[in-house]
């Protein structure tokens, strides 16, 4: 049979079990007898059956068994269709407890109505067990009702192998059985299966004839394949259409991508005649919101309050996401007014607001705000109600706000919820708390992509590497398969530890799993290339690209400019204009920066002035910085102070920081000392700023001062940031500080280190002994500037990389002048490309040259 293999192709069956038989009735003679009192006490609860008091009509039910009767099945029946009506299933179960004790024998009819009562309470087993003791007892409408039964308890498997069963029982099914079993394949697994019986559901004659069969074919081709066309043809073929219908594709179409089509398709039922109800007009509002059409949202407003749906829940809910979405200046008044008009709330329109407020980007303090207000007016949140509010916390950066909301999730049995999960994993990350991230991603019932996802950003974030890539591999093993958002924060995370080797790795993995055009993942891979310093693979990723944003220019502007290639940054920029593209903020502080590191004093004022008069942008802090670092390393430092005080706001601690790196470089005292005072009178525990005045003084000889400064950092219990560099070999991290011997190769390290030392000096090298800062003997500085980090690390990579591979080293802070001229004479003497990235730009030496021009 067609389906059968196609559920053997797909999938592996799994068995049900099978209960006990039912006992057998009891004989005649012992059965209990009607009371003299029967008819009144039987009247009495058929009468509290119609008016709908269940719970009298229980204790009619007692009162009856007390006596020694019991109604007649058709009342019984009678009563359980009331309790799954009124969805009452508690009282559904008693009912079903009476009937055990009454020991009649059931009939088709009440079976039925027991199995959709513990279907509906989503009591499977339950309803299963009923039905597999009902042997020659079930007819069409037990096998419609098992198959419903498995269809909406998420079981679509079951309700195919089902629907199988019935067939080979010989029953033919009918239109409800139909509707079920395509419910159950409106999902990517069963669609296959699904297609096989759209052919039997057109044999069948359903189709044209049922408005059931055609809403579920219409969910099955839009849910299970995405096929939007197909949904829209069984649409058409529908002879007779009614509101729920239009409903179900104009909200399909508003989900699903086709936003304009589904405000099409309304217009449509309007002219046809029908009166669209609040879930159609909360489709349509929805489709509003994803083309943020706010003129059109207004309309659709206007058009609900005049129909009086305005104030309901659903409508309402819509409006609020409507406004606070489509608003051009990002204001939350009208959804509030919105909100504020409803006259009674529920867990939906609580969280609509709340999730407004977080979205809004400024609003987090209203949203918690709103959330005590949901707690106190005792409205339980649900989970999408914890995911909102744990983002505004962690917007916030307020742990222990967030860490009160995590208790009360964990006390709701909420915290496990993949979307509340997936919140406190990113909320602890953003805190720096991994290790909480981690916890709350072990502790989810079921991870899903995105719990995947968020934790390994959070560890690649934090540069944990190993734990990312380990993670990495589980998703691998679980089936889910990466996606592009999991290969950008790997890519991500090699980035931030500079380890090119995992980069290429992931690379690889891209190309063997498609992505490799994926736009996202290539401005990933041009940043982790550039930030690696290869810049050539990063500038041959960008040129492979079919499609180009504003984020892939500007990764590649950035990248010429951190690698000192001033003059291709500023043509790439120039081929953007070209190209259409409308620069952002990130873009012009990559051309500024470029221009900076190559001096291009007269090309950064040019785009300087121009990025507010020719795109509008208003220059903000990042830029007047770049601006003040051009001037400064040009040695304008009286005309960098000048621009400084004519800010259009306070300098911050980065501008300040910014100039005194100018003025020690070029041993200004003076501007220096006022530089270190603006930033420690905003922040007096900035350490850098008392460890930049220190090396200042130190490099004019103002050994008092030095003291002073060191005297003044050690009352007040500041760590001057250590130094340290790192280079890459064979997929491992080897991390070197000032005269490190800890590594397993020390020894050969330094015989390498006093070989090189005799090496340059031949060819010219001498030591400059101004960058030792402190107060020692010429002969001992020296052999403090042979124990940099920078210099064991490129001897490092001298003893344990090919000959034929550039050295790549990254440092932590601003690498010091005698290394870098060393630098330059060890890649003359070896004949080896070095690369060096220090806190500030990268450093290409080749052949005894470096990229820079020896500016920087």
């Amino acid at each position: 049979m067609e389906i059968w293999q196609a559920v053997k192709d797909n999938m592996h069956c799994s068995s049900l079990s099978l209960h006990a038989p039912a006992k057998l009735p009891l004989p005649p003679s012992l059965r209990p007898q009607k009371s003299p009192d029967f008819d009144s006490l039987n009247n009495r609860l058929i009468s509290h059956i119609n008016v709908g008091h269940l719970r009298k009509a229980i204790t009619t039910l007692d009162l009856m068994a007390q006596r020694g009767t019991h109604p007649d099945l058709p009342i019984y029946s009678l009563l359980l269709k009331s309790c799954i009506r009124s969805r009452n299933f508690d009282l559904g179960r008693l009912v079903h407890a009476r009937l055990v004790h009454s020991q009649l024998d059931l009939d088709p009819v009440v079976l039925n109505s027991l199995i959709s009562l513990y279907s509906k309470s989503r009591d499977w087993k339950m309803a299963n067990s009923i039905f597999e003791n009902m042997g020659n007892k079930r007819n069409l409408v037990s096998w419609s009702a098992m198959v419903s039964c498995f269809a909406n308890n998420d079981m679509g498997l079951e309700a195919i192998l089902t629907f199988l069963d019935m067939l080979e029982n010989g029953f033919y099914p009918n239109e409800y059985c139909f509707a079920s079993v395509i419910r159950a394949c409106s999902n990517a697994q069963n669609i296959r299966i699904g297609n096989i019986i759209f052919g039997s559901v057109i044999k069948s004659g359903y189709l044209g004839s049922d408005v059931c069969v055609g809403c579920s074919l219409i969910d099955m081709f839009a849910k299970g394949s995405g096929e939007l066309d197909d949904a829209y043809k069984v649409f058409e073929t529908m002879p007779e259409t009614d509101a729920v219908t239009w409903t179900l594709m104009i909200t399909r179409l508003a989900q699903m991508g086709c936003p304009g089509e589904a405000i099409d398709l309304y217009l449509d039922m309007l002219w046809s005649g029908l009166m669209p109800d609040q879930f159609t007009l909360s489709g349509v509002i929805s489709a509003c919101t994803k083309l943020d059409s706010l003129s059109l949202g207004q309309q659709l407003h206007s058009w609900v309050i005049r129909s009086g749906l305005a104030l309901g829940h659903c409508v309402g809910c819509c409006l609020v996401d409507m406004y606070a979405k489509c608003a051009a200046d990002g204001s939350m008044d009208d959804a509030r007014k919105v909100f504020d008009r409803m006259p009674n709330h529920n867990v939906m329109s609580w969280t609509s607001i709340i999730n407004g407020y977080v979205q809004s980007g400024e609003g987090d303090e209203e949203a918690i705000k709103l959330f005590v207000g949901m707690m106190t007016g005792h409205v339980p949140p649900n989970h999408f109600t914890f995911s909102s509010i744990l983002k505004a916390c962690a917007n916030l950066s307020d742990l222990r706000k967030g860490d009160q909301v995590h208790s009360l999730a964990v006390k709701l049995g909420l915290a496990s919820v993949n979307c509340v999960g997936n919140s406190l994993i990113s909320m602890y990350s953003r805190s720096g708390q991994v290790e909480d991230a981690r916890k709350a991603f072990d502790i989810l019932y079921e991870k899903n992509l995105i719990s995947y996802n968020t934790i390994v950003d959070a560890y690649a974030k934090h540069s944990d590497t190993e734990e990312a890539f380990g993670l990495f591999h589980e998703i691998q093993d679980t089936g889910f398969g990466a996606s592009a958002f999991t290969f950008s924060s790997l890519l991500s995370g090699a980035a931030s530890i500079c380890a090119v080797g995992k980069g290429e790795q992931i690379h690889a993995r891209i190309i063997k799993s498609g992505f490799e055009l994926n736009q996202g993942i290539c401005n990933a891979l041009v940043s982790m290339y550039s930030r690696c310093g290869n810049i050539d693979a990063a500038f041959a990723v960008f040129k492979e690209m079919e499609d180009w944003n504003v984020i892939s220019w500007t990764s590649m502007i950035t990248g010429f400019a951190k690698h000192g290639y001033a003059a291709a940054a500023v043509e790439m920029f120039n081929k953007m204009l070209e190209a259409g593209l409308k620069p952002n903020e990130i873009t012009y502080i990559a051309v500024l920066s470029a221009c900076s590191h190559a001096g291009l004093v007269a090309e950064g004022w040019k785009h300087f002035k121009a990025m507010q008069k020719k795109h509008g942008i208003v220059p903000r802090m990042e830029h007047y910085a770049c601006m003040v670092d051009l001037l400064g390393r040009s040695g304008s430092l009286v005309e960098a102070i000048g621009f400084i005080n004519s800010m259009p706001f306070t300098a911050d601690e980065l501008i300040w920081r910014t100039f005194l790196g100018a003025c020690r470089v070029h041993g200004h005292i003076e501007l220096g000392k006022h530089a270190a005072k603006m930033i420690i009178e905003q922040n007096p525990l900035d350490s850098a700023a008392y460890s930049l005045l220190s090396n200042l003084y130190a490099s004019s000889g103002l050994w008092e001062e030095v003291a002073n400064v060191r005297k003044d950092m050690k009352e007040k219990f500041l760590i001057k940031e250590a130094g340290s560099s790192w280079i890459e070999v064979k997929n491992k991290i080897h991390k070197f500080h000032v005269g490190d011997t800890s590594h397993p190769k020390a020894r050969e390290i330094y015989d390498e280190l006093d070989k090189l030392g005799s090496k340059i000096k031949k060819i010219g090298f001498v030591p400059d002994t101004d960058f030792v800062l402190h107060d020692v003997e010429e002969e001992q500085k020296e052999y403090y500037l042979f124990q940099h980090s920078e210099k064991i690390a490129v001897a490092f990579g001298l003893i344990s990389t090919s000959k034929s591979k550039p050295i790549r080293v990254f440092k932590n802070l601003r690498v010091c002048g005698d290394c870098h001229t060393a630098i330059k004479y060890i890649s003359k003497a070896t004949g080896r490309e070095i690369v060096v990235r220090d806190s500030n730009r990268f450093h290409h030496f080749k052949d005894g040259t470096c990229s820079c021009n020896d500016y920087w």
